[in-house]
């Protein structure tokens, strides 16, 4: 999904829209490609965080991430997605979320986006 060169971090992060739905486990694999697009890249020495904001109450959640071998899967489980939005509606939120990588001393945010989240009407009612 994201390819990666030296003198592109920073630039043109990659803008997603993430659909979960409120009460599920919801995960996001992020795969890093080298600048062939033919291998991925090495990230067991990368660091990952990731977090979403809720503008209606301005929360901040703090995203699961876990690296695998040229990916990082980023996960909302299902303890937290049951707090996001109220009501029954089919959109009960939108929350900014975004994937911050640090390599050595360089900082950078390959994807951001908006996490869309679907009511769970028959099994996990709004709080």
């Amino acid at each position: 999904m994201n390819s990666l060169s030296s003198d592109t971090f920073g630039a043109n992060p990659t803008n997603i829209k993430w659909t979960v739905v409120r009460g599920d486990t919801a995960t996001l694999r992020i795969e890093f490609w080298d600048d062939t697009e033919t291998a991925l890249q090495n990230v067991s020495t990368w660091t990952f965080k990731s977090s979403a904001y809720d503008p209606q109450d301005g929360a901040y959640d703090l995203l699961t991430t876990t690296a695998g071998s040229g990916y990082v899967d980023i996960t909302a489980p299902a303890t937290l997605t049951r707090t996001w939005g109220t009501g029954n509606r089919p959109v009960v939120a939108e929350l900014s979320f975004d994937l911050q990588v640090t390599i050595g001393t360089t900082i950078w945010t390959p994807i951001l986006g908006t996490i869309v989240v679907l009511a769970d009407v028959s099994l996990n009612p709004a709080p």
